[in-house]
């Protein structure tokens, strides 16, 4: 798919590099939210998991890690580089995520994200509502926490 000048493919082993280095652009390194490369590696191989990746012409943009189990899914991770933020690169993969979690099977639909991340608004804006809080799930490396909030989507039929 491409929209904008922006193309969404199937990613895999072979991206962790593209991927670490959007999430350590995206990601605030003092909410303890980033995966290590082996974590992600690790998980790919798994069945249920896909991995989606936004590039424009300079590289990688963003990216997805998802994963279905029975029929639920779970959106693991999403980023997108600081500075192609609010060019809808996160609403484009988070629309992927429901349609292919859909294809997968999945009717309800997860993900965590912590309190006062601004993709908050960008979840809600898709449907998600808040259904539980993990206090103090991510630590940063100040050794402050900050909450994780669950939230979830019940999905029927292509909508």
């Amino acid at each position: 798919m491409t929209a904008g000048g922006i193309d969404l493919r199937a990613g895999g082993g072979a991206d962790i590099d593209a991927v670490m280095a959007v999430m350590s652009d995206s990601f605030d390194r003092r909410y303890g939210e980033a995966w290590t490369a082996p974590q992600c590696a690790g998980l790919l191989p798994m069945p249920g998991v896909w991995l989606t990746l936004a590039s424009d012409h300079a590289g990688a943009i963003g990216f997805s890690l998802s994963r279905v189990v029975a029929n639920e899914a779970e959106l693991l991770l999403l980023a997108v580089r600081s500075s192609t933020q609010r060019r809808g690169v996160g609403k484009m993969l988070l629309q992927r995520f429901i349609e292919d979690a859909k294809k997968r099977g999945a009717d309800r639909l997860h993900l965590e994200v912590r309190e006062g991340n601004h993709a908050v608004k960008l979840y809600e804006e898709f449907g998600f509502a808040l259904v539980g809080r993990r206090r103090n799930y991510y630590s940063g490396p100040d050794g402050r926490c900050y909450d994780a909030l669950t939230m979830a989507k019940i999905v029927d039929g292509l909508d």
